[in-house]
């Protein structure tokens, strides 16, 4: 796709603390952050380059890839029809703008401008 960078990747986990404990002992992640604060459901590690991997505790495996997009509200045109969709072209409280489809087989990808 024009325009789209690969920023994010996010796998599902059955159990958030399960899923933590083994990235960070098993290959030696560190957490950067978790969320929501209250009641975190995802954390993300930190990143030497390249994407962002985190995991999140959800129904349903799979991934899910976040991709920055220079125009998310075109490339949502384009594949609004043709695409299973899991969140609705929005903007964002923290200041973005973004929607999410799924692949054939149940992976998400989202679409987000920054800013």
């Amino acid at each position: 796709m024009v325009g789209t960078r690969l920023e994010h990747v996010r796998a599902n986990v059955a159990d958030l603390k399960a899923a933590v404990e083994w990235y960070t002992t098993v290959l030696g992640f560190e957490v950067e952050a978790y969320w929501p604060p209250d009641v975190p459901n995802y954390a993300h590690f930190k990143a030497q380059g390249g994407a962002t991997f985190a995991v999140m505790e959800a129904d349903g495996r799979g991934g899910r890839f976040n991709f920055t997009a220079d125009d998310p509200d075109a490339l949502w045109e384009q594949v609004r029809e043709a695409a299973v969709v899991v969140e609705p072209l929005f903007d964002t409280p923290y200041g973005t703008r973004k929607f999410t489809i799924a692949d054939p087989d149940g992976n998400e990808l989202g679409f987000v401008r920054n800013g």
